[in-house]
């Protein structure tokens, strides 16, 4: 086993550039911070790089790294500069960037969530994590989303991203394939005119749009739901988080009767 205790180190310097968007798309990879997460991707059989881990972390987890998986020990100081924190957890994993795409046949069951224009990483990656927890087969990005793998929405998800389908695309293509299937695609807006959310019953399959934490939904896209839903507010706040909001809204869909 290697062990790295420069910053300067060439794979020190390839790591921590997987902070940066650029960095994930020219190295194909993206950077899981702390064994919940390392474990969440050994559990789902991602494809590893590489697994770096400080002296205590290493005698610990070691035995549960893949076998034929490059290990590196790393000093305290390499780890908090690939994390980019003062308190690291201590292990890493470098794993490849999923690359999956709209195919026509994730559309004839289940329920998705779709994403217009997140652009906080935590509201994302608490998102995703709502999703699975309210049982949605899958998450879609549209555009202005901020980016799947940026490490602050990794954390956030949890490892929910390894238990769904979560992919990028044009919400366009999504909801006329949803309609075009007969399927119902709902939009969250924050307008009294709109559908309450207590009138809609829990559903099988079907889709939920979640807007931008400013501008709300994309009006072109919310010309295209087949309803768009209320929230009444009880207090005297503005607004809900969209997190909390979506959150509201996919376990009414999930559950509702």
């Amino acid at each position: 086993m290697e062990r790295i205790l420069s910053k300067q180190n060439n794979k020190v310097k390839a790591w921590a550039k997987l902070a940066t968007k650029k960095g994930r798309q020219d190295q194909k990879t993206y950077l899981l911070d702390g064994w919940h997460l390392v474990q969440e991707a050994i559990n789902a059989k991602a494809k590893f790089h590489a697994i770096m881990a400080t002296e205590e972390q290493m005698q610990e987890h070691l035995a549960d790294v893949p076998h034929g998986v490059p290990a590196f020990e790393i000093s305290t100081e390499v780890a908090a500069h690939i994390a980019g924190s003062k308190t690291p957890q201590g292990i890493f994993a470098e794993v490849t960037l999923p690359e999956k795409t709209f195919d026509p046949s994730y559309v004839h069951d289940g329920l998705w969530l779709f994403l217009d224009a997140i652009q906080d990483p935590g509201n994302v990656g608490t998102l995703v994590r709502t999703a699975d927890a309210a049982g949605f087969k899958g998450v879609v990005l549209g555009t202005g989303t901020a980016d799947l793998y940026a490490p602050k929405v990794v954390r956030a998800m949890q490892g929910s991203n390894f238990h769904l389908e979560v992919l990028q695309g044009d919400l366009h293509d999504w909801i006329n394939a949803f309609k075009n299937n007969d399927l119902p695609v709902y939009g969250s807006e924050l307008n009294e005119e709109a559908k309450p959310y207590q009138d809609i019953h829990g559903i099988s399959a079907g889709a939920l749009i979640v807007g931008n934490e400013g501008q709300g939904l994309d009006p072109e896209l919310a010309k295209e739901t087949t309803a768009n839903l209320y929230i009444p507010l009880l207090g005297s706040a503005e607004s809900l988080n969209v997190a909390v909001a979506g959150g509201v809204l996919m376990f009414r869909l999930s559950l509702g009767n």
